[in-house]
């Protein structure tokens, strides 16, 4: 039980269904959709749609999304994946050409198509009760009627307006006036409205065909893109095979590469062998030992993971236990190792929806463009801003993430699931670009390694590893960052919080649900 004299706040305890998400309005309406007779998978769209509008710097239509669905009564764990390709013309060749020896981190050549709203109307239509109309109703008045920009959004978006000022289409929807929104002020998206609303009539058509895919289309080529019509309109996602290991007698399911998702399985495989419960949460040595699993398990993903088969011996290669073991024997208690390169790891912004029904049914979906705003490039006539995924490619032909055409990149954004006994427990994510691994591993050992509830951990201080040195948040006990630092790491603090994330916790012997959301982000869980 927490200290009701410090400041922080308990977790929400309801036994009927229950949403969390990185923004209220958000939040308010995906439980107003459970109430209102949809499930998990209509009340998570309705989030998504709604933070599209809500969180712009955050995520969008114009990008991707992933999903993990556990139906009540099975225990399958239904993997959907919603991210989109690079463009059929863009090959390594063409980005040399251009004279390009890497893919730029933002800007038109960053972009792949966008797959979220493709994502969005098939889980609709195989696992949904509601329309494409009634899910996205609560984002059309949101974006036509204008919405509040609340703290953390506004302190996201401030930080964007050299970029957003590059491209005077992007600069007229996001800089009004010239200026970012500050907190408590109202800020409309006509154009994404229209669109919105064309989706809602039309669905996943009225996006990637006709008027929108064209307009879209032209803004890319407009700016030198290689994107076509074609391209939008060859769009799919796909039903895949998610991934799992078991840890503390519980299984940790996560998507496949293309997505990061087996770098927490790593982790968490490396983290089996030590006992994390004798240890502080906040200790040196526990900590020490997170860095290093994280080291060890990122290199890996970035030398092995890509756009891979599902039948590639890769995949139960790195998860035996036998690479578990090999890969733990590389860490010392008393030391950081130094024969590992760092690679260059960034931050990005991401939105990631937890909801559970009172069926129990639950999902855990995440929705992204990718950095800030992505590529920063809207488009006027539908208020679209695009993604910058592309980014992740590699102009490498012998690596497995090397820009190819209709390929789709290395994925950051992954939503977890927590199983026991063939029924899902958890559904939870933690977002934050290159940190999400992390994250969900420092929130599944403080659940249960420490003990924690749902909330206390998802509060909790984190750090991460990144470009040569450990960030630490301010929250870190100092007598932490002096121990970690005689261990030979560089210890500098966080430049900004460390991702945020949303978990619900199901209790079926109690028949209750625990939900927390991240203090990080603006967000909250609700229930009924």
């Amino acid at each position: 039980m927490r200290d009701f004299q410090r400041p922080g706040r308990s977790p929400v305890r309801v036994t009927g269904g229950m949403a969390a998400t990185s923004h209220p309005l958000a939040t308010q309406a995906a439980v107003a959709m459970l109430q209102a007779g949809g499930n998990a998978v209509d009340a998570a769209i309705t989030a998504a749609a709604v933070q599209a509008v809500v969180e712009p710097q955050s995520t969008g239509i114009g990008g991707d999304c992933f999903v993990l669905y556990a139906p009540a009564g099975s225990s399958q764990v239904i993997a959907l994946n919603g991210s989109g390709r690079s463009a059929a013309a863009a090959d390594i060749a063409a980005y040399r050409a251009m004279g390009l020896d890497r893919v730029p981190t933002q800007g038109v050549h960053s972009v792949t198509l966008p797959g979220a709203v493709d994502a969005w109307a098939r889980l609709l239509a195989d696992h949904g009760r509601k329309t494409m109309a009634e899910v996205l109703a609560p984002a059309i008045a949101y974006a036509e009627q204008g919405y509040v920009v609340h703290d953390r959004v506004a302190s996201d978006w401030r930080e964007e307006v050299d970029l957003l000022s590059a491209d005077a289409d992007t600069a007229a929807i996001f800089l009004p006036g010239g200026k970012a929104p500050q907190a408590g002020d109202v800020h409309r998206q006509p154009a994404l409205g229209r669109t919105l609303r064309t989706i809602a009539e039309h669905g996943r058509e009225g996006f990637y065909a006709g008027p929108v895919a064209a307009a879209m289309g032209a803004k890319l080529r407009s700016l030198g893109g290689l994107h076509t019509t074609e391209d939008f309109a060859n769009t799919r996602c796909d039903y895949v095979t998610p991934v799992s290991t078991p840890y503390r007698g519980y299984d940790v399911v996560q998507m496949p590469p293309n997505n990061q998702g087996m770098t927490a399985l790593v982790m968490l495989n490396i983290l089996a062998g030590d006992d994390l419960a004798a240890l502080d949460p906040d200790s040196t040595a526990r900590l020490h030992l997170e860095i290093e699993a994280a080291r060890l398990a990122y290199h890996e993903r970035n030398t092995r993971l890509g756009d891979l088969s599902p039948h590639d011996p890769v995949i139960p290669a790195l998860l035996s236990p036998a690479h578990a073991a090999k890969l733990r024997a590389c860490i010392h208690a008393d030391r950081a190792m130094t024969d590992l390169p760092m690679p260059e790891l960034a931050m990005s912004d991401t939105v990631y929806i937890s909801v559970v029904d009172a069926d129990r049914n639950a999902i855990s979906f995440i929705n992204s463009t990718y950095y800030a705003f992505g590529a920063a490039i809207a488009c006027p006539e539908t208020g679209v801003i695009f993604q910058n995924r592309g980014a992740s490619f590699r102009l490498d032909p012998a690596h497995p993430n090397a820009l190819a055409p209709g390929k789709r990149p290395l994925h950051t954004i992954m939503p977890g699931m927590l199983m026991r006994d063939g029924r899902a427990v958890m559904p939870f994510g933690v977002m934050g670009g290159d940190y999400q691994p992390v994250g969900h591993v420092h929130l599944l050992t403080n659940l249960l390694d420490h003990g924690m509830d749902v909330q206390a951990a998802l509060d909790a201080p984190r750090l991460f590893w990144r470009n040569g040195a450990v960030e630490a948040e301010r929250s870190i006990p100092a007598e932490t960052v002096a121990g970690l630092t005689a261990l030979g790491h560089r210890v500098i603090e966080a430049p900004e919080p460390l991702g945020g994330g949303q978990a619900i916790w199901i209790d079926h012997d109690r028949g209750t649900l625990t939900g927390g959301s991240d203090p990080r982000k603006d967000g909250m869980a609700a229930g009924y």
